[in-house]
Order: structure tokens, then C-alpha cells, then sequence
């Protein structure tokens, strides 16, 4: 292994010359991390479904309280990792307030939050 060259990052040579500027970057683009995968598209979805028929099992503050956490939920994968993770542990948080009933939108939540990687 001896008198090989491994190069990470940016390297910059000079040799001589006047006004030199710039610099090549040669580095690829990362891959865009807000794209949604279908299997996640789909648990999202999911989780809409049972959350509508939940909301009339709760009381209407907690009902309101779901429906403010629906934005970070459902979004495009903008929504920064943290709020969609606190807004999906405030849904599982109310499903648990009622039971049986809830269970199924708990399950939903963790399926999402293991497909975000617990992000």
C-alpha cells in the first residue's frame, strides 16, 4: 500500500501563474433527503386514515391538539426531523389516552418512526 495516494475532499495545486481564483470542487451531490419513499408515502397515509376515525373518540381539546400536529405529519419530508417527531409523538400520546381504540394509530406511529430511522 505503499506510495499510494488517496485524496478526500478538495485539493488545490498551484504552480505559478498571476489572478489565480477559484477552485474546482469535485464532489458529487448528495441525494435529495427530502424525497418520501413510497413505503413511507404509504404508513403517512396510513396514519391519516385511523387518525380521522380517532379524533372522535377524543375530547375536542385533544381532537384540535391532533389537527395541529397534522402539518409536520403529512408534509413533503420538509418538516425538520425533530418536529415531525415530536408532532407523531403527540398523536401516539392522545391514541394512548383512549385505549383499545388508539392502538391501531400507535402502531401507525411506530411504523413511521422506524421507517424515518428515528429521526
Amino acid at each position: 500500500m505503499s506510495g499510494d495516494n488517496f485524496h478526500f475532499g478538495d485539493n488545490v495545486n498551484m504552480h505559478g501563474g498571476m489572478g489565480n481564483t477559484g477552485m474546482v470542487k469535485n464532489q458529487a451531490v448528495a441525494p435529495d433527503s427530502a424525497a418520501v419513499s413510497p413505503e413511507l408515502e404509504a404508513a403517512v397515509g396510513e396514519l391519516l386514515r385511523l387518525v380521522e376515525q380517532l379524533r372522535g373518540h377524543v375530547a375536542p381539546v385533544s381532537a384540535q391538539a391532533i389537527d395541529d400536529s397534522l402539518p409536520a405529519i403529512s408534509s413533503d419530508g420538509s418538516t425538520p426531523p425533530q418536529e415531525r417527531h415530536r408532532a407523531l409523538l403527540a398523536v401516539a400520546g392522545i391514541a394512548t389516552t383512549v385505549g383499545a381504540v388508539g392502538q391501531p394509530v400507535i402502531e401507525a406511529v411506530n411504523k413511521i418512526l422506524e421507517l424515518l430511522g428515528g429521526r
